[in-house]
């Protein structure tokens, strides 16, 4: 399946009714995401089973800010609906194939106890969240 474009209106139902979501942040002046999306398009075509979302960040300004995207190209994997992967930058195919290996692999129970266990965490603190969203993988 080939990468599809995601808006506020797409995202959440995207993210929400597939099992494994892939979503690349980026913009067409930025460098780095041209030279990462024909590696991105290139795993949506292997990965056909899976769902490869783009979020051009200048049409879908409301949408990046509510992602908190500080920098682009910043890619994120939800598996269950859960964000489990978040990081800016351009990935090479290699790692890129092994990310996906690994949300494959990944064990949901174990995830979501580790997000209730940092959210029993945050309600008992001031201080905001215990674990970055990168570390729920």
């Amino acid at each position: 399946m080939a990468t599809q474009n995601l808006t506020a209106a797409t995202f959440e139902q995207t993210v929400t009714e597939n099992d494994i979501v892939l979503v690349d942040f980026w913009a067409a002046w930025c460098g780095p995401c041209r030279m990462f999306a024909p590696v991105y398009e290139a795993a949506s075509e292997k990965h056909a089973d899976l769902v490869f979302g783009k979020v051009d960040t200048e049409a879908e300004r409301e949408l990046a800010a509510a992602a908190r995207i500080m920098s682009i190209p910043t890619l994120m994997v939800f598996r269950e609906g859960i964000l489990v992967y978040a990081q800016p930058g351009a990935m090479p195919a290699q790692p890129l194939e092994e990310l996906i290996a690994a949300v494959r692999a990944a064990d949901m129970d174990a995830v979501r106890a580790e997000l209730a266990e940092q959210e029993v965490a945050e309600a008992g603190s001031d201080e905001g969240p215990v674990l970055d969203p990168a570390g729920a993988s």
